[in-house]
């Protein structure tokens, strides 16, 4: 049975939150999580002591955004090891708790293959959980070193795109410290330019029907100081027409082998805009969100959410998760609500990982540049 309940959150001074953090209890380990869903009002912490309420977690978007979910599914593998649960039963469910984001099941893969590894050498159980845990400590690690280097590597080419400087930059959905173990994907660029003083405006899509925009990238851009303007997803045309928009830059949750790049709904519009208007359309994500096995964007499978999130309008949730909501549309009407869009790479100005820029995006590129992280990280079968 799922073992979830909310404690308020810790702090450490003035710093930010940690959107996930593991914490040894004399009760035993668990994982604890920063719940997206009550933010920005309250910064609450959810408890998770079971992979059944991890996994609740991650359906119900209390932790979200891809490296980050790659992150919670190798502390969750270690969890279920450390606890004495069924690991690969464990493995199974985590990886296929939500379909688009690949760093998920990369992240379940890596500490599983930790797991295994150390059974067969001879470990007993305890050693082999020890092992899956210190291989989702490394991903963490990894993770925040990526954010950092996507920074610098993102920032540069800011500079070589836009060599005027003071940078009017949209960004769609949220891709901070929130969705990594750093400070993010895309954010942690615009970061970096805030950071360098070149960052004039920061254009932040409210992201419907979630409003991860409205709620985490203005909350993040808030509390780093950054100058920046909410606006509804319909208003990025008009912006882009008054010539107020110099580059656009993303997250991803999945990208296939051919550079097709799957982001939350909304962002092919935007790609669409920025060809239309000669604006550099911009992707940041690690390699491990590069899934070299999916050859094509057709095929990436995109999540389907459900149609109350169209049709009703949230409010904060509860000490237990449970949101209110008041309706937005008639009483039985149908939604259409992927959580996610696929953008060709035709329409991709250049993607940024930690290993560098890819531009233009081309399948030869895109495997060069990630065979030095795939080397030896334990990728395999559940």
């Amino acid at each position: 049975m799922a073992d979830q309940h909310a404690a308020p959150a810790s702090r450490s001074g003035s710093s930010a939150v940690p959107a996930l953090r593991w914490e040894d209890l004399p009760e035993g380990p668990v994982i604890v999580l920063l719940d997206q869903r009550r933010l920005p009002v309250d910064e609450t912490e959810l408890i998770c002591t079971d992979v059944p309420a991890l996994i609740e977690a991650i359906r119900g978007l209390a932790v979200r955004g891809a490296p980050l979910l790659g992150v919670a599914g190798a502390y969750g593998l270690a969890l279920a090891a450390v606890r004495g649960f069924d690991v690969e039963e464990a493995a199974e469910r985590l990886a296929h708790a939500r379909p688009t984001a690949v760093n998920l099941a990369y992240g379940v893969r890596r500490a599983l293959a930790a797991h295994r590894v150390a059974l067969r050498s001879g470990a007993g159980p305890e050693k082999a959980a020890e092992a899956a845990l210190a291989e989702a400590r490394a991903l963490h690690r990894e993770d925040a070193e990526a954010s950092a280097d996507m920074a610098a590597h993102g920032l540069t080419l800011l500079q070589e795109l836009l060599p005027g400087g003071g940078y009017r930059i949209l960004t769609h959905c949220n891709t901070g410290a929130l969705v990594s173990g750093g400070e993010g994907t895309a954010f942690a660029v615009a970061r970096a330019a805030h950071r360098a003083g070149e960052l004039r405006r920061l254009w932040v899509d409210e992201t419907r029907p979630l409003l991860q925009g409205a709620r985490l990238t203005a909350y993040e851009a808030g509390r780093a100081g950054m100058p920046y303007t909410l606006l509804t997803d319909s208003a990025a045309g008009s912006l882009f027409s008054a010539g107020e928009v110099d580059a656009v830059l993303i997250g991803a949750d999945r990208i296939a082998a051919d550079g097709s790049v799957a982001n939350k709904v909304g962002s092919y519009p935007l790609a669409v805009l920025a060809r239309y208007h000669h604006v550099p359309f911009v992707v940041v994500a690690p390699t491990t969100t590069v899934d070299l096995g999916t050859q094509e964007g057709a095929a990436i499978e995109v999540e389907q959410r459900p149609g109350h999130e169209v049709t009703e309008l949230p409010t904060t949730a509860d000490a237990t998760g449970t949101t209110a909501s008041v309706p937005v549309a008639p009483v039985g009407a149908q939604a259409y609500n992927p959580a996610f869009d696929v953008t060709p790479p035709e329409l991709v100005t250049a993607i940024v990982t930690e290993n560098g820029v890819l531009s233009p995006v081309t399948e030869a590129g895109l495997a060069e540049l990630c065979d030095r992280s795939r080397s030896g990280n334990g990728m395999m079968s559940i």
